[in-house]
C-alpha cells in the first residue's frame, strides 16, 4: 500500500497529489502484513462492558506537579495520570533538555527515559551539563517497541520518557521506524498502556519542514496534549505553546531563556523585549502591548524611516505582518497627509518576537512618525490600540489587563483607544490618555 507522510491516507497506488489533504509527492509504499497481529504485551486491551453515566465515578487525582512552572501552566496545571503528551519542535531547539531537566529534578517519583536518538553517555554528559543526577531516572536506549514493554514490565515506572517516536519501530509492522503505519501503531500501543496503568507518558516528536508535526496526522488525535516548543535559533528566547489540551486551556504559553546551563524560566516577559538603556531618548522606538495566551507582555517596536536612496522604496518588516504595514503606510498617507511613498520604511519588532496582535497598530504608527520627524517619543508612555482604514483607532480585547502590565512596570502614561476603558478607567492610577483618530495622536505625540 502506498500512504501519504502528512495525513495518513491509503492508497492501492501511487498518487502524485494527495486527494486527503492536498501535499505533493507525499506518497511512500509501506508492506502491510496479511496475517494476524497479536497484541503487544501491555498493550493488550481488556474486554470493557458500557456503563451509565450516572453510575461512573469521579476521582479527583492530583497532578504530578512538573519542576517548572511554565511547563506546568502551559499543561493546565501539571502531567495529568494516564495521559499522553506530545512535545514537537525543530532540531536542536531545546525539547530533550527541557524533558531531561524536568525529570531529573523529580525525586519522588520512578521515571523511565527511552532514547532511541541518544546512547546512554551522550545523556549522561547532557545530565552533567544540567548539573543534576537523579537516582529515580533510569536511561534505555532502544528503538524496539516489545523490549520498551518488557523494561517497562521490569522496571514499572510511574512516568515514561520516549525520545522520539519516530524512532521507535514495532517488530509486528513490515516497515521502516517514522513511517506512517509505524509511527500510528507505536503511538496507539503507548496510548493503550498509558489508559490501563495510568502512567503519564511523554512523546517528543519531529516536524516538517512546514512547522507541523512529522508523521500522519492521527498522531496528533491519538494523544491528549500537544505541545510545540518554538524559537529562532538567532535568539536565545524559546516558546512553548500548547496547541491542543484536554485538561486545559490551549492558551497559555511559557517563555524559556537558552543559557549554558540548559533552558532558564522567564518570569517577566516584558523586561526581556524592552532594551536596557530605558533612560536614553532616540526616535523611532515606541512600546506597545502584546497578548500571547492570556499573558499581556511589553513589546519595543522600532523604525527607521529613510529617503530611498535606489529610486524604489524598501519595505522591509521582522516580526510583523508586512501587509498590515503597507496598510498602515497607505492610512497615514490618505488620512494624515504624510507622504511616505517615496521613502524607505523599515520596521522590527525587538527581541526577535513574531507579532500578530493588531493592538500593536498604535505603537508601529508612533514608531514610524518618531523616526520620520527625528522626534523621540517618551520611553515612559506606552501604546495601546488598532489601526482603521478610516484612520480610527479601534478599541481592543482585555484592555485592563494590558494597562494592568503597564501600570506594574512603572510606566508614566498610556495611550488608549477612546471609550475602551469606560467604566473601569479610574481604578488605575496611571495617567491615561484617550485618543480617537491618528490625528489626535500625533498631535499627542508631536505638538
Amino acid at each position: 500500500m502506498f500512504f501519504c507522510q502528512s495525513c495518513g491516507y491509503e492508497s492501492p497506488k501511487w498518487l502524485g497529489r494527495c486527494p486527503g489533504c492536498g501535499e505533493w509527492n507525499s506518497f511512500a509504499e509501506e508492506k502491510i502484513t496479511v496475517s494476524k497481529k497479536t497484541d503487544l504485551k501491555l498493550g493488550s486491551s481488556k474486554i470493557q462492558r458500557p456503563v451509565k453515566l450516572s453510575e461512573i465515578e469521579t476521582l479527583d487525582e492530583p497532578r504530578i506537579i512538573m519542576p517548572s512552572s511554565e511547563l506546568n501552566r502551559v499543561l493546565g496545571g501539571g502531567l495529568v495520570a494516564g495521559s499522553l503528551t506530545l512535545i514537537g519542535g525543530e532540531p536542536g531547539i531545546g525539547k530533550s533538555t527541557l524533558l531531561l531537566q524536568n525529570i531529573l529534578s523529580i525525586r519522588n517519583k520512578r521515571i523511565l527515559y527511552v532514547s532511541g536518538e541518544e546512547s546512554a553517555t551522550q545523556l549522561k554528559l547532557r545530565a552533567d551539563r544540567l548539573g543534576k543526577v537523579s537516582d529515580n531516572t533510569y536511561i534505555l536506549c532502544e528503538t524496539r517497541l516489545d523490549n520498551i514493554f518488557t523494561q517497562i514490565e521490569n522496571v514499572v515506572p510511574e512516568i515514561v520518557v520516549v525520545d522520539s517516536i519516530q524512532t521507535i519501530a514495532s517488530d509486528q509492522i513490515e516497515s521502516a521506524s517514522g513511517s506512517v503505519s509505524q509511527v500510528r501503531e507505536c503511538a496507539a500501543a503507548l496510548l493503550r498502556y498509558a489508559k490501563e496503568s495510568g502512567v503519564p507518558v511523554i512523546l517528543v516528536g519531529h516536524i516538517n519542514k512546514d512547522g507541523a508535526i512529522a508523521g500522519p496526522k492521527v498522531l496528533e488525535h491519538i494523544v491528549d496534549t500537544v505541545l510545540q516548543f518554538e524559537g529562532d535559533r538567532q535568539y536565545l528566547y524559546r516558546i512553548l505553546r500548547s496547541i491542543k489540551n484536554r485538561f486545559g486551556s490551549t492558551s497559555e504559553i511559557g517563555i524559556y531563556e537558552m543559557v549554558q546551563k540548559g533552558l532558564r524560566e522567564v518570569k517577566n516577559p516584558s523586561e526581556m523585549l524592552l532594551s536596557e538603556n530605558r533612560e536614553e531618548e532616540m526616535s523611532g522606538i515606541a512600546i506597545g502591548v502584546t497578548i500571547e495566551g492570556v499573558r499581556p507582555f511589553m513589546v519595543e517596536v522600532q523604525a527607521l524611516v529613510s529617503t530611498a536612496a535606489y529610486g524604489t522604496p524598501q519595505r522591509s518588516v521582522t516580526g510583523y505582518d508586512q501587509r498590515r504595514l503597507n496598510m498602515i503606510l497607505a492610512v497615514l498617507e490618505k488620512r494624515a497627509r504624510f507622504k511616505l511613498g517615496q521613502k524607505d520604511v523599515f520596521l522590527n519588532m525587538a527581541g526577535g518576537l513574531k507579532v500578530v496582535d493588531p493592538a500593536i497598530d498604535m505603537a508601529v504608527v508612533a514608531a514610524i512618525m518618531s523616526s520620520n520627524f527625528d522626534i523621540s517619543v517618551s520611553r515612559k508612555t506606552c501604546f495601546i490600540g488598532e489601526v482603521g482604514l478610516s484612520g480610527e483607532i479601534r478599541t481592543v480585547t482585555r484592555i485592563d489587563q494590558r494597562v494592568a502590565e503597564v501600570e506594574k512596570l512603572g510606566f508614566d502614561a498610556v495611550v488608549i483607544p477612546k471609550d475602551n476603558l469606560k467604566g473601569v478607567k479610574d481604578k488605575f492610577k496611571i495617567k491615561v490618555v484617550e485618543v480617537g483618530k491618528i490625528e489626535e495622536l500625533l498631535r499627542y505625540l508631536f505638538e
